[in-house]
């Protein structure tokens, strides 16, 4: 937990944001990388239906000749990552709190906000959807509305062709502001949701307010999630296994390091 104290309330609210560390997202890391450990027959069977679930959805594109598709999913995988661990917060909640640990206890988590919560996942959904279209509507652009080339074809295509080059820049450049706000909107308002009962609004305020407080450890912490998922779907997607677990365990430590409950 970050030593960093609490200053104020935000913006009239019972909860508040502490400053903290450039560092301390590698001790969330950290302690991530322990509960792993400390329940790994439920944190890796988690990663493992991750893993499995993306291989099956891959699988169904190629089938479907739509295997461009899989780097715009591959990207928008980490817009309702937040939302897929549930289970895994709930999980370091438990191991904190010395509670009792089950699989039902992680599969039927029990949330103090469950409407706002789903709420919350719609949104996060919608987010994915119109990162989706616009990937689909800037491959029209620049592609002047051809078919979507198989995988083999399209990666050669984004790298040594003009058109394909202005794609992957403009297509990076769109879906790395997606997806920071995004990020700063869901970093710590689904597990905020899950331990308090106020509104889905008001979460994703104060999510973007830690961010807005705490730009260094943040901009970091967003780094490090991106690196590691990446890693882990650069793998195949059998890294997930690990990342997915590991990634899920330490956002709960960052949020109950940025935010006093």
């Amino acid at each position: 937990m970050s030593s960093a104290t609490t200053k104020g309330d935000i913006g009239g609210d019972s909860s508040a944001i502490r400053d903290i560390r450039l560092d301390d997202p590698w001790n969330w890391l950290s302690a991530g990388w322990q509960d792993v450990w400390r329940a790994p027959r439920i944190s890796l069977s988690y990663g493992f239906a991750i893993a499995v679930a993306s291989i099956v959805l891959t699988a169904g594109l190629f089938s479907l000749h739509m295997t461009s598709l899989v780097l715009v999913l591959a990207a928008g995988f980490m817009l309702i990552g937040p939302m897929l661990a549930v289970g895994l917060y709930e999980t370091s909640r438990r191991l904190e709190s010395g509670e009792p640990l089950s699989v039902r206890h992680v599969v039927f988590v029990s949330t103090r906000s469950p409407a706002q919560l789903a709420f919350l996942g719609v949104l996060l959904m919608l987010a994915l959807l119109a990162w989706i279209r616009i990937a689909t509507l800037l491959f029209a652009l620049f592609f002047s509305g051809g078919h979507f080339p198989p995988l083999s074809e399209f990666v050669p295509t984004l790298l040594f062709t003009w058109h394909g080059l202005g794609l992957l820049i403009v297509g990076t450049a769109v879906g790395g502001i997606i997806a920071f706000f995004v990020y700063a909107a869901s970093v710590i308002s689904v597990p905020l949701l899950m331990v308090q009962d106020r509104d889905a609004i008001s979460a994703l305020l104060i999510s973007l307010r830690t961010v807005v407080k705490n730009p260094g450890p943040m901009l970091l912490w967003a780094w490090l999630v991106a690196l590691l998922t990446a890693c882990g779907i650069a793998t195949g997607f059998l890294g997930l296994i690990v990342v997915f677990p590991l990634l899920g365990h330490a956002t709960w430590h960052a949020f109950r390091a940025l935010v006093k409950t």
